[in-house]
């Protein structure tokens, strides 16, 4: 197989929804025009475009890439919550390295509603949801609240999580006070406002003992990665552009993830590990070996699961890593400097890409007041109920 490669990124701003007057296909116009106009090339290359999103109808993928051009390339739309943009990615780099095409374009936008997510995307009725066996292994052990339901299982997973191991509410904070601060750099993110620990913990409970600043908002917005083959990297010169998608797996979820009863579980430690594991298999490189890190933090205790996922700490030392500084600028990774989902934003079809496009400008050294000083490989974790995780890790330098 082949070798694929990010040549060009672009992403809109991320915004509250009903901020700005546009629909999703100027969302995805603007993303997939910056990508383009990033990598150098005019969009009838492009082969193959597979779009996510999780709030529109079958073939909205269509009516966001015909702004693009009308060139009769295939069209595929994809959803799988909110690892919707990672799985696009996914698509284009198989497309690669399978031979099939030498550009492709991978576009994820979401023009979401104001107010709390449900149970996921399409949930409806949780008897017949997709994410049901989820929720109910949530009911039995923790009761079913009135507070939005997806606060409410990773609020469980939390509370598990600090009665297994001790972990603190102040280190679940810290965790959203770093996002904040990152954020403040990034100006592309929906919100750039500093907020302490003691602020955060002082703001308005969700679900205990989560806040409402530890949790990622509903936003609106587009990213879109062009995802090209090493003979088209050396055609066009763009080897000064290129970062290598080295290894990249999707997983879902196996009986480990109900087997125990455990919300930590369901909500997808053993999902993240997995790929994550297929991913240092596949790739040669370990957690030891990056610098740069965008993981799906949709709530703060989601991101010290991911570090014990990735294997940066042992099980139940998370709260203490973050608390050490070690998940910062002068840390030994510095995690989610776009701001992550937190402070970000998180459009859902669009969240995978972004973290993508954070990477590339990292790696690149293009990424202005939050770049990280030397970084040459960055990994992305984007995981979505009901479930996928996909684990992604670049390398730039090419």
């Amino acid at each position: 197989m082949g070798k694929a490669y990010i040549v060009g990124v672009g992403m809109t701003k991320f915004e509250k929804p009903e901020t700005r007057d546009w629909q999703y296909w100027d969302m995805a116009k603007e993303a997939g025009t910056a990508a383009l106009a990033d990598a150098g090339i005019p969009y009838e290359r492009v082969e193959q475009v597979p779009v996510g999103y999780c709030f529109q109808p079958s073939t909205a993928g269509q009516r966001a890439a015909y702004e693009l051009g009308l060139t009769g390339v295939p069209v595929y739309n994809v959803h799988n919550n909110c690892a919707t943009g990672s799985t696009a990615l996914m698509m284009a780099r198989q497309f690669v390295e399978g031979g099939i095409a030498d550009c492709v374009l991978a576009l994820g936008f979401e023009k979401m509603a104001r107010g709390a997510l449900g149970g996921g995307a399409g949930a409806g009725d949780f008897a017949t949801s997709p994410v049901a066996r989820h929720y109910g292994i949530m009911a039995a052990g923790h009761g079913f609240a009135t507070s939005p339901p997806t606060a409410q299982i990773f609020g469980n997973a939390a509370r598990e999580h600090m009665d297994r191991y001790g972990t603190t509410e102040a280190q679940l904070a810290a965790v959203a006070a770093k996002n904040h601060r990152h954020s403040s750099r990034n100006p592309r993110a929906q919100f750039q406002d500093v907020h302490t620990a003691e602020e955060i913990l002082a703001a308005r409970t969700v679900h205990r003992p989560l806040t409402r600043l530890q949790c990622s908002p509903t936003s609106d917005g587009a990213a879109a990665a062009v995802v090209v083959s090493g003979r088209f990297v050396s055609e066009h010169g763009l080897a000064g552009r290129a970062v290598e998608i080295v290894a990249q797996a999707m997983t879902t979820d196996t009986e480990e993830s109900f087997a125990s009863g455990s919300c930590i579980d369901v909500v997808g430690r053993p999902m993240s590990r997995a790929a994550a594991r297929q991913v240092y298999e596949a790739s040669g490189l370990g957690i030891e070996d990056v610098d740069v890190v965008e993981l799906h933090d949709c709530f703060s205790v989601n991101e010290l699961l991911t570090y014990e996922a990735l294997g940066m700490c042992e099980e139940g030392a998370s709260g203490k890593l973050v608390e050490s500084g070690a998940t910062t600028y002068g840390g030994r990774w510095v995690v989610n400097p776009s701001g992550g989902l937190i402070s970000k934003g998180h459009p859902l079809g669009a969240t995978g890409l972004a973290q993508a496009a954070e990477l590339v400008w990292q790696l690149r050294g293009e990424a202005g007041g939050r770049q990280v000083a030397g970084a040459r490989v960055g990994l992305a974790h984007n995981i979505g109920l009901g479930g996928a995780a996909v684990v992604t890790m670049l390398r730039g330098g090419v």
